[in-house]
């Protein structure tokens, strides 16, 4: 017997130091080991971020700033920070000595406060002696150029990891991108004349917004070739492009260029102009563009000659009616909102609103192997209406009367990939010779087509006003958003176009929120009874006093006292059921958190003690078998 006691002894002895042994060995040779569990993944790099990570040339310094301390009394911050700093070790422990994270806690009056202030990261006032909490980072290059996250906002979490790898990205190619410009609206602004006013001649607004961020070159309708060094190529209602330029444009992208194409059926910006001579050619004239020949090689079309109308994004206007004007929703004119945006892909997932103005739509072939992901869409409410409907003029009031719902959404931008075709498999022919190209995308293409232009023109988006020579903006819609968004993302590698949208770390409480809503339902049709027995009630007393005589309406008779104490008991009733309703929502959510609690604290231990206990009795089996042998 004691030699059993002394082997139990040296077992659990010798187990506890295995026990030890085998943490102290996990914890140093399976340091960088991580297992996610999460339901999406969340702690999971994409392949694209890893491969931007893994090809990182020179050392990037990250340096995260967070207020931790003054943040710990806000739990959502608090958890939100943990899940950010979580992140960027993931980043460091796959670039390896590419990428040095720093991590602060930028307390008052401290030389952190002070970088982060110098570095411009946004501090929040957080208590009444006006101290600063930051939750931002910023990236430097060996060549110290120097990208910023002024605030890690909790309620942009989806995109995190693209900002994030968007910012390491820019600073591992910190050159200027470059913007080719081809278009066929007059963006440039009109030419300078001596008789009209120059503030019209600076051109439209969203240019010089682009050319803030990219270096922009300007190519006509005839050009022959695109530098290797342009990484976007802009194209705005190409309704006269040469072949020459339809081939080099084909050529561009198949050498893995990036396109943001604006196409449309009737292009109100395109204006012409006046001949005296013939007043009705300004009525005949074309209007409408498109890119027919790269489309159907890359299996996509702007339906012909169609207008995209939507009476449930439709925006209101003043329209004449005979004599006096009336306010219409004029259907061919959208004002799209978030619920028309695709929120998975970051050109469209932070917009508000776009404008847009007789607009096409875009479909895919049936045969085309290429990825068509929608970006902007009508509602199901959409109709399809022919262009020639706008020639001599809108009527919006007669849109709005013979508008037919089509039953179905309208794509009215959408971004295509894959490996497309070459619209010129045999070349282009010059004369006697051919000039020969590719025939396939070298790697996978990324072009973004929308089908309207006049959602760049100033009157659809932005209010400009002239103080003291410069021009103020004052945006009404996100169309500005919108293209620097686009180029900004087509400017990138096919790893930082691919990441899309992620979930959050915070999981709400449906069952709660479900018991909640319940009970608010149920608190909603005691309290109309209430109203209803009030209403009731004054009707009958106001019955009651008009058939008294005048001398004693002042007196309140025995049978409206009755009624009165009748009511009076009724709505002590009524009170009593609405505070029972609201104590069995507290009653219901306490019992789930109870149950959660129990599962959370006390199941998962006691399910491994009963392991414990099933394992050791098998040993102790085991024991005795081999000692009675």
């Amino acid at each position: 017997m004691e030699k059993k006691k002394l082997l139990s002894s040296t077992g659990l002895i010798v187990a506890g130091v295995l026990l030890l042994l085998i943490n102290l060995v996990a914890g140093l040779v399976f340091k960088s080991v991580r297992l996610d569990m999460t339901e999406n993944q969340l702690y999971t790099l994409s392949t694209g971020t890893e491969n931007i990570l893994n090809n990182i040339e020179e050392p990037i310094t990250l340096r995260f700033y967070f207020s931790e301390k003054l943040l710990s009394g806000i739990p959502p911050v608090q958890n939100y920070g943990r899940r950010v700093r979580e992140l960027l070790d993931e980043y460091a422990n796959i670039a390896g000595n590419k990428v040095r994270l720093i991590v602060a806690d930028p307390e008052p009056f401290s030389d952190a406060e002070d970088q982060a202030v110098k570095y411009g990261l946004q501090g929040v006032p957080v208590d009444a002696a006006g101290s600063a909490a930051y939750f931002g980072l910023v990236g430097t290059n060996s060549t110290d150029d120097q990208e910023i996250i002024p605030f890690f906002a909790p309620d942009k979490e989806e995109s995190l990891e693209y900002d994030v790898t968007k910012l390491v990205h820019k600073l591992a190619n910190p050159k200027r991108k470059v913007v080719g410009v081809v278009s066929g609206l007059p963006m440039e602004g009109a030419p300078s004349s001596p008789f009209g006013p120059q503030a019209g001649n600076q051109g439209w607004f969203i240019l010089s917004q682009i050319k803030q961020l990219f270096d922009v070159r300007s190519f006509d309708n005839n050009l022959s070739s695109i530098s290797d060094d342009v990484d976007v190529l802009m194209i705005v209602h190409p309704k006269a492009l040469s072949e020459h330029a339809v081939f080099a444009i084909d050529q561009f992208i198949l050498k893995g260029g990036r396109a943001l194409v604006f196409v449309d059926p009737f292009s109100e910006a395109d204006t012409p102009p006046n001949d005296p001579q013939n007043p009705m050619a300004a009525f005949q004239a074309k209007r409408d563009s498109s890119l027919d020949t790269l489309f159907d090689a890359w299996g996509i079309e702007m339906v012909k000659a169609q207008v995209a109308g939507d009476r449930k994004s439709a925006t209101r206007v003043q329209s004449r009616a005979g004599m006096r004007m009336q306010a219409v929703d004029y259907v061919a004119w959208l004002t799209l909102k978030e619920e028309n945006f695709n929120q998975s892909d970051f050109v469209t997932s932070e917009l508000k609103n776009i404008a847009m103005a007789t607009s096409g739509f875009l479909k895919k072939k049936a045969d085309a192997n290429v990825d068509f992901i929608p970006l902007l869409e009508t509602s199901e409410q959409a109709m399809s209406i022919p262009n020639s409907r706008f020639q001599f003029g809108p009527n919006p009031a007669e849109l709005l009367r013979q508008y037919r719902p089509g039953g179905e959404k309208l794509v009215l931008a959408a971004r295509v990939s894959g490996k497309l075709k070459s619209a010129f498999p045999d070349g282009l022919k010059d004369g006697d010779k051919v000039i020969s190209g590719l025939t396939e995308s070298q790697d996978v293409a990324n072009v973004i087509v929308v089908a309207d232009t006049d959602m760049l023109e100033d009157r659809m988006w932005v209010e400009l006003q002239n103080f003291f020579g410069n021009r103020m903006a004052f945006p009404r819609a996100s169309n500005g958003n919108f293209v620097v968004n686009a180029l900004d993302n087509l400017t990138g590698s096919n790893d930082l176009i691919s990441l899309r949208s992620r979930g959050r770390s915070a999981r709400p409480f449906d069952k709660v929120q479900e018991l909640k809503q319940e009970a608010e339902i149920a608190f909603r049709d005691k309290e109309k009874q209430l109203q209803d027995k009030l209403r009731d009630t004054e009707r009958k007393l106001a019955d009651l006093q008009r058939q008294k005589d005048g001398s004693s309406a002042v007196i309140l008779s025995a049978e409206q006292r009755q009624e009165i104490e009748r009511f009076r008991d009724q709505q002590v009733q009524t009170r009593k059921e609405l505070r029972n309703v609201q104590h069995e929502l507290t009653k219901n959510i306490e019992s789930l958190g109870s149950w959660l609690k129990f599962i959370n604290i006390g199941l998962v231990p006691i399910f491994i003690v009963l392991i414990a206990i099933a394992l050791g009795v098998y040993r102790m089996k085991r024991l005795r078998a081999s000692l009675s042998a």
